[in-house]
């Protein structure tokens, strides 16, 4: 499945949830009018009862007052916001205070009120079922393509989740649903204490100095429950590298790397106020751009690191599948270091390999890797020009179609200025609004600007390259808003239809 395809199916399918989301409310809407248009069926019954006891009363029958009473609850419970109720409650009162002849004269009209309560009903159950009706309508509609779109992303996959799904460590069928729950409870409590917190830090000065307190220390232990549950839960919960495959649908980036750099990768820095994504993470949210992002994952590792998917390979037999994994995917990533097995690799893809496809990261700091380098290449890269003592990353190098490589050093050269697209003005106003609060000069950020660059001069661009990146940074602030406002939703709805069933 081509990126564009699949970000049509991304539209298709949330238009269908949004229709069937609002279809599904607006058709328990109608059928609450439903009911409220039948239980008012016995108005003119209970409007002549409640007259005739008003009569009963006046005549000194004092068992009578109860049942005016006991009339005006039923129409204060069942009978619309509208005349007739307020005619009943009225003369209800004026029963009560034994001003009869007004109760008895605010009756009078009575049955012509409840005819046109009668009629409102009516009109109010028509248009939510005409309603219900014009929604349900484009959901159907919309809900075939989005069917057809994920069947076809799936099969678009079948070739490529064939050659990993033999090697995805077995998990219980109960063990990512429960974790995922628990992330989803993280994700809210982090979104709802950071907001908490910088609500009190921003707006505290026009606050009572007990709310600001409450807002200030409840956030901040939202926040820190937030963080420990989605420490706890989201490597329990990250999807293996097959169920990426299947839920993408398009060729994935393969992301290779020395195991003994992962520590490096899993580093998290500075970059919102408090960040929980990963370098990797940050990475694969980059390369979603292009698709879904894999690696090998380590043998006997406990849990998968976070950012790309996991694929686990036998030690003595890893490099076939290496290899094929290379050839089904459409860009392959390479970070280089330490290992005979990376340098393999390396050696593989250069040889096996479109040139195009391949992207190399070079280590800030570590000569060696970039003279072993330079022993490969046909043209000496000069990494050594460019290489820093402090970086994550120092360099991207992409390759042209003849294999020429293309050096891009990370981070901006000393003297140029840097190009701020539509995008990058964007985010800047949502900065100084407060609403995006990522620092850009991380390594991970400034890692992927230069890959971006690198990418553009082979002829590969992606436009949303360092946005997806910069997303991926604050994935949890964003995630949790969303989980926050879906779950409002649904209980919403769910207390709706609680009310249709009497509970």
């Amino acid at each position: 499945m081509s990126s564009g395809l699949r970000a049509l199916a991304r539209l298709v399918t949330a238009i269908a949830v949004i229709t069937a989301y609002i279809a599904l409310h607006l058709t328990v809407t109608a059928c609450l009018d439903l009911q409220a248009r039948d239980r008012f069926r016995e108005a003119p019954t209970k409007a002549a009862a409640f007259v005739a006891a008003l009569d009963r009363y006046a005549d000194g029958d004092m068992p009578a007052r109860a049942e005016i009473q006991r009339i005006d609850a039923w129409f204060s419970e069942n009978a619309p916001v509208g005349e007739s109720r307020s005619t009943v409650s009225s003369a209800a009162d004026y029963a009560e205070e034994d001003r009869l002849a007004l109760a008895r004269d605010r009756v009078a009209g009575l049955a012509t009120e409840i005819e046109r309560d009668q009629a409102g009903l009516d009109r109010e159950l028509s248009s939510s079922t005409a309603a219900a009706l014009y929604w349900a309508v484009p959901a159907g509609v919309f809900l075939v393509p989005a069917l057809w779109l994920r069947h076809r992303r799936r099969s678009g996959a079948a070739e490529i989740v064939d050659a990993v799904s033999r090697f995805v460590p077995y998990q219980p069928r109960w063990r990512r649903p429960v974790f995922l729950v628990g992330s989803w409870a993280g994700y809210g409590l982090f979104a709802t204490g950071t907001f908490a917190a910088a609500t009190s830090e921003r707006q505290g000065y026009k606050m009572p100095l007990e709310t600001q307190v409450f807002l200030l220390l409840g956030g901040l232990a939202a926040l820190g429950a937030g963080v420990l549950i989605l420490r706890y839960c989201r490597p329990r919960s990250a999807r293996g590298a097959a169920q990426a495959l299947l839920a993408d649908g398009r060729q994935p980036v393969l992301y290779l790397r020395s195991f003994a750099d992962d520590d490096t990768a899993a580093s998290v820095d500075d970059g919102v106020p408090v960040n929980i994504h990963s370098r990797e993470e940050q990475l694969a949210g980059a390369l979603s751009a292009f698709g879904p992002v894999i690696a090998v994952g380590k043998p006997d590792e406990p849990l998968p690191r976070l950012g790309a998917a996991r694929v686990y390979l036998p030690p003595d037999d890893w490099q076939p599948v290496v290899l094929r994994l290379m050839e089904l995917s459409q860009l392959i990533v390479l970070s280089l270091g330490s290992g005979e097995g990376l340098w393999w690799e390396v050696e593989q893809a250069r040889a096996t390999q479109p040139a195009r496809k391949l992207v190399l990261l070079v280590p800030g700091g570590r000569p060696e890797v970039a003279e072993r380098l330079d022993e490969q290449l046909p043209t000496p890269s000069r990494l050594n020009e460019v290489i820093a003592s402090d970086t994550w990353i120092s360099a991207v190098i992409t390759f042209d179609s003849e294999g020429t490589p293309r050096v891009h050093p990370v981070g901006r050269a000393p003297g140029t200025t840097t190009r701020r697209g539509a995008l990058a003005r964007l985010a800047a106003r949502l900065k100084r609004a407060g609403l995006l609060s990522m620092t850009l000069n991380t390594p991970a950020h400034e890692m992927i600007r230069a890959m971006k660059a690198a990418l553009a001069s082979v002829g590969m661009r992606r436009r949303t390259l360092v946005v997806k990146g910069l997303i991926a940074a604050q994935t949890a602030l964003w995630k949790g808003v969303a989980l926050v406002v879906a779950a409002a939703l649904l209980a919403w709805l769910v207390i709706r239809a609680l009310q249709l069933f009497g509970l």
